[in-house]
């Protein structure tokens, strides 16, 4: 049985973002990045509605995740490739693949999984066919390149366990199950469909497991975020007021989705796209997981 409720959202960031992207909650605080300004932003509880900005790069910011033992240093998918950001705004490249690739390229949505990898898809700029990739960062800071064939590849989500991550891509509508091996990284098979959307019914952007084990997913172009039980079926679906959610948080200490909007490829945009909104729903998050890094 299937449900949608259009629960009265609430604006917590009014940023007028151009593509707000990638909502973390890490530690005591909401993290998420505007990614063609390449700007990170953090949201305390305790400060209200204001957003502090932590680091402004020259390079498209698709996503980050905290390092382990690090404080204030973040990895990041940023420009064609995944660096280190330090404190004070320093990039300490890993690798740029997407500087190999055959059209303009950047990164875009990433996340550590919770054996400490970090995990991030690419695009190309002009949405080519198949030219996205996904890359998985190992603890010794080598970029592996785990498959490609993708459009926009966004929203990497994996279960506690680390055993599943879910990964879409946006420009085919298609969400897909993945396999994990926790121990090596390494897929387990190749990757299954977990739902494939139709026309008319948006496409799948970033997104997030919750405590119980059931997968939220922003919906792109539907003013909607929708969540899967663990065997496929769709089970609730809440309205949002802008036309491009973009990514999912759930809050880890209370009944709060937090969910980042764009003002991009909105003709008529109000005061609720490109901002991070905030949805009443009845159930919780975890924490985003650490990269651990042996840098």
């Amino acid at each position: 049985m299937t449900s949608t409720a259009a629960v009265p959202a609430s604006v917590v960031v009014d940023g007028a973002y151009e593509l707000a992207e990638g909502g973390r909650w890490v530690d005591d605080r909401y993290v998420y990045v505007d990614i063609l300004s390449g700007r990170l932003f953090e949201l305390r509880d305790d400060n209200g509605p204001a957003a502090h900005q932590l680091a402004r790069l020259d390079v498209p910011l698709g996503a980050v995740a905290p390092v382990g033992d690090r404080p204030g240093t973040w990895i990041a998918a940023a420009g064609t490739g995944i660096a280190l950001l330090t404190a004070d705004g320093a990039l300490e490249w890993l690798d740029r693949p997407e500087d190999r690739t055959p059209v303009p390229s950047r990164m875009n949505d990433g996340v550590a999984d919770p054996a400490g990898r970090f995990w991030a898809g690419s695009m190309a700029y002009d949405g080519t066919h198949g030219a996205g990739s996904l890359y998985r960062t190992d603890h010794d800071g080598t970029v592996v390149r785990v498959f490609d064939g993708l459009t926009i590849a966004n929203g990497p989500a994996f279960t506690a366990d680390g055993a599943i991550m879910y990964l879409a891509d946006t420009a085919a509508g298609t969400i897909f199950r993945c396999r994990v091996d926790p121990v090596s990284g390494d897929l387990v098979g190749g990757p299954e469909t977990f739902a494939q959307l139709r026309d008319g019914e948006g496409s799948p952007d970033g997104m997030t497991v919750d405590a119980e084990g059931c997968l939220w997913v922003a919906m792109w172009g539907a003013g909607a975020v929708r969540r899967y039980h663990p065997d496929g079926r769709l089970i609730h679906t809440v309205t949002v007021p802008a036309p491009h959610p973009t990514s999912v948080c759930l809050h880890p200490g209370d009944n709060r989705l937090l969910v980042t909007t764009a003002r991009y490829g909105v003709t008529n945009p109000t005061a609720t796209s490109g901002a991070v909104l905030s949805v009443p729903v009845p159930v919780r998050g975890t924490a985003a997981c650490a990269w651990r890094g042996q840098r």
